[in-house]
């Protein structure tokens, strides 16, 4: 009950420290116009996105806000409808490689020894491969990337670096007072870490959470460009590898290359403002800093 209660009271915590950082407010509120989208994306598309009925390469109007593409297909729509797989593939991606990065980062910490040896051996081998590359290389020999496949692999190659950093965090912790009272309390080792070990790391465990969303969003996106994901859904990336092989830019339609990337941009910025202000409290060296610069203006 209480490793429940202490739970609880994580996302009120991190409520109130949004309500307080002017950059954590900027990312959640991105976020939430994105979710809203994701869930509902019907209601705010004006067209359907995959409708090949209009007049190719029409200009911006009422119509069409961001004209249309050279098939004849609405751009605004589909920069819409796009937004859900790139959303999900973000937030799948990132909590996965979250839950795989405090599993084999506060386990190796915690319990030491040759579990510690064996897991962060793991980890540095998966650390040092080439991410890209071995992302391009596993898909291109599957043919074509499918939503899961495309999220396993991410997943896969997305976890390592916050896995070492949240040992190193647990490192630093682990020989505490309250934790080595707990310990002589008799409390299990699942008590312990949950109740004990866990909390005091929330907001590192939510920064990289962030970073590996925002690390999804890029690599999906750079994935379709080249032509790896599925070339028939709707998303971000695929967007700008048919605007690329028709040459949008070349033959005058450059809102259907600008929109999508624009929209990634957009993305990426809100993961990016809500990871650097999660980052602010996980590392204690930027607090100073921030109390100076406020002391300054004052």
């Amino acid at each position: 009950m209480r490793a429940l209660r202490v739970l609880l009271h994580v996302p009120g915590r991190v409520f109130r420290f949004m309500r307080r950082d002017k950059k954590a407010a900027t990312g959640a509120i991105i976020l939430f116009v994105l979710l809203v989208l994701t869930a509902f994306p019907t209601w705010f598309t004006p067209h359907d996105p995959a409708a090949e009925i209009y007049t190719p390469g029409a200009a911006v109007s009422w119509s069409h806000l961001l004209g249309t593409t050279s098939f004849g297909q609405d751009v605004f729509s589909q920069v819409i409808a796009g937004t859900r797989q790139s959303v999900m593939i973000a937030l799948i991606v990132g909590f996965f490689c979250t839950v795989i990065s405090v599993i084999v980062g506060i386990s190796a910490a915690y319990m030491g020894g040759i579990v510690d040896d064996g897991l962060s051996l793991l980890t540095d081998v998966v650390l040092v491969i080439p991410t890209f590359p071995l992302i391009i290389v596993i898909v291109g020999y599957l043919k074509s990337a499918g939503f899961w496949l495309m999220v396993f692999v991410l997943v896969f190659t997305g976890w390592s670096y916050g896995a070492r950093q949240l040992r190193v965090q647990a490192l630093s912790l682990r020989n505490r007072d309250y934790l080595l009272a707990a310990k002589a309390r008799g409390e299990s080792s699942w008590y312990v870490i949950t109740v004990e070990l866990i909390p005091p790391m929330t907001s590192l465990i939510v920064a990289n959470f962030l970073g590996a969303a925002l690390y999804a969003v890029l690599a999906s996106a750079g994935l379709q460009f080249v032509g790896l994901g599925n070339l028939n859904a709707e998303s971000w990336g695929t967007m700008l590898y048919w605007a690329q092989n028709n040459e949008a830019l070349q033959t005058g339609l450059p809102l259907w290359a600008l929109a999508p990337g624009v929209a990634i941009a957009i993305l990426g910025s809100g993961l990016a403002l809500l990871n650097y202000a999660f980052d602010e409290v996980a590392n204690p060296a930027l607090r100073p800093v921030r109390a100076m610069k406020k002391r300054r203006v004052a």
